[in-house]
């Protein structure tokens, strides 16, 4: 039957349950047990005098003469239920009439266990919730289109129990992020989506305009230089969870949106941070019960074991074969990014394009949990110098191939920042267009002095992807950025 005659078929079963004075949308629902509780208190249920009431979406339908199984899903679990002729009499015929699958019904009745052993509400009532006038996809297949899946999110999630328990262990993830940092003493803060200067990563920004005020804003691309602002103002440890967005390619490990935790914390170097980034992702692993690891991509990623540090020329030379980056110049290492199939524009530096390489040619060998350290200086304008002038104190954390940690000792010398921030808006100048705009009001307020600081971004998505072990981002967003139809 094509789609536009199921339907009319199902409009045509509202128009009967109309007719006799029923509201298929009602407001009151009269449910007694969510269906994981009428389970776990079968045996009590089916002992006492009262009828137990259930509610849920109908996900298959069975009809035998005069009786007819329905399989009925709440948020908690499934429980079949029974509705027999003899024993509904009208309200039978009318079911038979107009429950179809994808339907949501209150149901009260009796439970007993069939001669199979299945545990069942044997109906004495039932009640229409809420009519669907589309038909759910076939059980068996589900939605085949990836496509559709991604669009139609609330599909997926009826007809994968694997989709459902993803998403419910990215929730409890957040949870587990947050009460590690709570318990670490952290104080959870809010900053602007709105942002006059597009600040705290290289990164091309989403702009929008303020009409009152008649300026231009821009969407954030991170937290980080209000965050910092805080450590000038007296709070010791903050963080911010919450949305970010940057207007760049898609692919399987980048959305336009996304979800992060960045927290900062005053007298801390970066050092400290790594102690702090592992003590972090152990807690994450257990409080979700994952205990000390997870399989990805067929590897068995553990992160019991202290992380391994690597600095990254030292990364450039064992799986890249640069093997002196200090003698390589930026053409030189142009051309080797070139032989390793790396795109080289003309407008970006020597460590752009290292770094570049850095992410197609050598973080794919990352499996373990490693630390990536010592980045260059000139795709790093925020971080502290290391006592090598080209280096900052940064590190990044990898684990199966993914970045999931970003992080370094804050850079708090104010002219050191405006010289890095001007020299950022020449390289903006000369073409590159992942650049930090110059920020006049951040630079002020580090005039005021900010004590020493590290801090540090975990990438949420990305963190499921890992946990779950999920290859392409959009699995593991609930509602991700699609193309248009």
């Amino acid at each position: 039957m094509a789609f536009e005659e199921i339907r009319n078929e199902r409009i045509k079963k509202l128009g009967i349950l109309r007719e006799q004075g029923i509201d298929p949308y009602p407001s009151a629902v009269a449910r007694t047990h969510e269906i994981a509780e009428a389970i776990k208190k079968f045996s009590a249920l089916s002992r006492s005098k009262k009828a137990a009431v259930i509610a849920g979406r109908i996900t298959a339908k069975r009809e035998h003469g005069g009786s007819m199984f329905l399989d009925i899903q709440d948020g908690t679990g499934a429980l079949q239920v029974f509705f027999k002729e003899d024993v509904l009499n009208v309200e039978y015929k009318l079911a038979v009439e107009t429950l179809d699958i994808g339907d949501f019904v209150e149901v009260s009745g009796k439970p007993f266990q069939t001669k199979r052993g299945e545990k069942t509400i044997e109906a004495s009532q039932w009640k229409m919730l809420a009519k669907s006038l589309r038909p759910l996809p076939e059980k068996w297949h589900g939605l085949q289109d990836v496509e559709e899946r991604f669009r139609k999110r609330y599909l997926d999630l009826v007809m994968s129990e694997d989709v459902r328990r993803r998403f419910t262990l990215r929730s409890l993830t957040v949870r587990a992020i947050r009460n590690f940092f709570d318990s670490e003493g952290f104080l959870e803060v809010e900053t602007p989506l709105l942002h006059p200067i597009a600040g705290g990563a290289l990164a091309k920004p989403f702009m929008t305009h303020h009409n009152a005020l008649d300026i231009d804003l821009y969407l954030r691309v991170a937290p980080e230089l209000y965050l910092k602002r805080l450590l000038v103002g007296g709070f010791d440890r903050v963080y911010e969870l919450g949305k970010s967005f940057r207007n760049e390619g898609i692919d399987p490990s980048h959305n336009p949106e996304f979800t992060s935790i960045e927290w900062y914390a005053a007298y801390w170097d970066e050092n400290k941070m790594m102690e702090n980034v592992e003590e972090c992702m152990r807690s994450i692993l257990k409080e979700v019960g994952l205990g000390s690891g997870v399989m990805f991509d067929g590897k068995e990623i553990n992160f019991e074991n202290p992380f391994t540090r690597i600095e990254f020329k030292e990364v450039l030379k064992r799986y890249a074969l640069i093997t002196d980056y200090d003698r390589e110049t930026r053409d030189s290492l142009a051309t080797r990014a070139r032989q390793l199939g790396v795109d080289a524009k003309a407008h970006e530096s020597k460590g752009k394009i290292a770094d570049e390489i850095y992410k197609k040619v050598c973080r794919p060998y990352l499996v373990q949990p490693t630390f990536i350290t010592r980045h260059p200086l000139d795709i790093s304008p925020l971080a502290k110098k290391s006592e090598k002038s080209d280096e900052v104190r940064r590190f990044q954390l990898i684990a199966g191939g993914l970045e999931i940690v970003n992080a370094f000792a804050e850079l708090n010398d104010p002219l050191d920042q405006k010289n890095r921030l001007e020299d950022q808006t020449k390289m903006k100048e000369g073409g590159e267009e992942e650049t930090h705009p110059f920020d006049e009001d951040f630079v002020e307020a580090l005039e005021y002095g900010m004590p020493p600081a590290a801090g540090s971004a975990i990438g949420i998505d990305r963190l499921i992807m890992l946990l779950t072990d999920t290859k392409n981002i959009k699995e593991v967003i609930l509602f991700p950025t699609m193309r248009p139809k």
